[in-house]
C-alpha cells in the first residue's frame, strides 16, 4: 500500500463565471494553508467568462486551467477531470458548486482520489437552477464530506439526507488585513458614482438575481430617501434582473440616489468608505460581502436568513429584519443612520468580530485537518494517493 505522502495535493474544481464569493473564499482559503499543501484549480469554461477568475489564481501565484468539456456532455467532462486528476496527481478533489458536484464526484471516483463538496448554499433562482439544485442534493450523498460554510446550511444539507458523519461546518473566512489601511481615493470614487454626491451612502453587493432581494431593497430606499434627502444607495453587481431594477428605480423616481454600480473587481476597496451595508436576501448560506463589509468595519442591516444570524449580533454590531419585509429594512436602516455615535459603535464591533471568529487561519487549520483525515482513510481503503 505504500506510506501517505507527507505533502498533499489539493485540486479546487469550480465554475466560475465571475469572481465571486465562492471564488474568493477558495483561493482566501489556498493562501493561507501550509506550504505542504498544494492548490490547483481547475474551471468549466463557462462560455469563456471563466478566464478572469483562472487569471486571479494564476496572479495569486497558484497553478489555473480552464477545461474544455462541459454540460451538456457529462461523460467527457468526467474523463476529462478524472485524467487531470490522474496527471496532477491530486490527491483531494474540493468541489463547489452544482455542476462540479455532479461531475467531480464521478471523476473522482473514477481517479481513485477522495471528493469534498463545498456547500455554499443554494439559491432556487430559476426553474433550471432548481433542477440542478436538486440533484446536488442527491450527489452530496455520495461524497467523502460536505463542507457547510454556515451551521444554517449545514442544517439544509442535513435535511437533503447527507449522513452526519460527513458534514462538516466550517464557516466562510475573511482576510481582515486587506481592508486596512483605506484608500481615501475610494471614498471620492464612491461619492462619484451619484450625480449629487450624497452625504451617506447605503451599500450592498451581489448578483442582480432574484433571491438576493434587489426589488426589496429599493422599496426600502424610497422610503429611507423619502425620509433622509442627504442618503445615497449603490449596489455593486450584474445579473439578469439589471433591467426590471433600472425600471423599478425610474418608476420610484429614485435615479442618481439608487446607483447600480456593476460589477467591481476592486469591491474590497469601496466597502471601508460606505457608512452603512445592507443585505435583501431571500436566502443565503454565509455571505462573504457580510464578513467583507464587518471587515472593513461597517455594519449591516440583513435579512435574518441563512448565516447571517451566526454573523450579526443584533444590536450590537448590525439588525436582523424578515426576509421581504421593505417596511422593517427601510426602519432599521434609518435607525442607524440617525445615530452615527451608535453606527460607528457598530462597525467597530463588527471589525472586531471578523478578526476573531472569521479568520482564514482558523479556516485554514479546519481543512487541513479534514484533507488529511479523508487522505488517510482514502489510504487505509486501498487507493494509491
Amino acid at each position: 500500500m505504500g506510506e501517505m505522502r507527507r505533502d498533499l495535493h489539493v485540486v479546487h474544481l469550480m465554475a466560475s463565471p465571475f469572481y465571486g464569493g465562492p471564488e474568493r473564499q477558495m483561493l482566501g482559503l489556498a493562501r493561507h494553508l501550509p506550504a505542504t499543501i498544494r492548490s490547483t484549480f481547475l474551471s468549466f469554461a463557462e462560455r469563456g467568462q471563466a478566464r478572469s477568475f483562472v487569471e486571479q489564481v494564476r496572479a495569486a501565484g497558484f497553478e489555473g486551467d480552464l477545461l474544455q468539456t462541459n454540460f451538456p456532455h457529462v461523460g467527457a467532462a468526467v474523463r476529462e477531470v478524472a485524467e487531470e486528476l490522474r496527471r496532477r496527481r491530486a490527491d483531494v478533489l474540493c468541489c463547489s458548486g452544482y455542476k462540479p458536484d455532479v461531475i467531480g464526484w464521478r471523476a473522482a471516483r473514477k481517479a481513485g482520489v477522495p471528493v469534498v463538496s463545498v456547500s455554499h448554499g443554494w439559491t432556487a433562482a430559476t426553474w433550471k437552477v432548481r433542477c440542478y439544485e436538486a440533484l446536488d442534493r442527491l450527489v452530496l450523498r455520495w461524497m467523502d464530506a460536505v463542507v457547510c460554510v454556515s451551521a444554517a446550511q449545514g442544517e439544509r444539507v442535513r435535511r437533503a439526507g447527507v449522513p452526519e458523519d460527513k458534514i462538516h461546518v466550517i464557516r466562510n473566512a475573511v482576510a481582515a488585513e486587506a481592508f486596512a489601511p483605506p484608500d481615501p481615493a475610494y471614498r471620492a470614487r464612491l461619492l462619484g458614482l451619484f450625480p449629487q454626491p450624497p452625504r451617506l451612502v447605503v451599500g450592498a453587493a451581489g448578483r442582480l438575481s432574484p433571491e438576493k432581494g434587489f426589488g426589496v431593497l429599493v422599496e426600502a430606499a424610497a422610503t429611507v430617501l423619502a425620509a433622509r434627502a442627504e442618503v445615497g444607495f449603490v449596489v455593486f453587481g450584474e445579473g439578469p434582473l439589471r433591467g426590471a431594477l433600472e425600471q423599478q428605480i425610474r418608476q420610484r423616481g429614485l435615479e442618481g440616489r439608487f446607483v447600480l454600480a456593476g460589477f467591481r473587481e476592486d469591491l474590497p476597496r469601496y466597502l471601508p468608505h460606505l457608512d452603512l451595508g445592507v443585505m435583501s436576501s431571500f436566502t443565503e448560506g454565509l455571505p462573504v460581502i457580510l464578513l467583507e463589509l464587518f471587515a472593513a468595519g461597517v455594519p449591516a442591516v440583513a435579512t435574518a436568513v441563512g448565516g447571517i444570524p451566526e454573523v450579526i449580533e443584533e444590536g450590537r454590531s448590525g439588525a436582523l429584519v424578515p426576509a421581504g419585509d421593505a417596511a422593517a429594512l427601510a426602519a432599521r436602516v434609518l435607525e442607524l443612520l440617525s445615530d452615527d455615535v451608535r453606527r460607528q459603535e457598530f462597525g467597530r464591533q463588527a471589525r472586531e468580530r471578523a478578526g476573531r471568529d472569521f479568520s482564514f487561519e482558523r479556516q485554514g487549520e479546519q481543512y487541513q485537518e479534514l484533507f488529511a483525515r479523508l487522505v488517510r482513510g482514502s489510504t487505509a481503503a486501498g487507493r494509491f494517493v
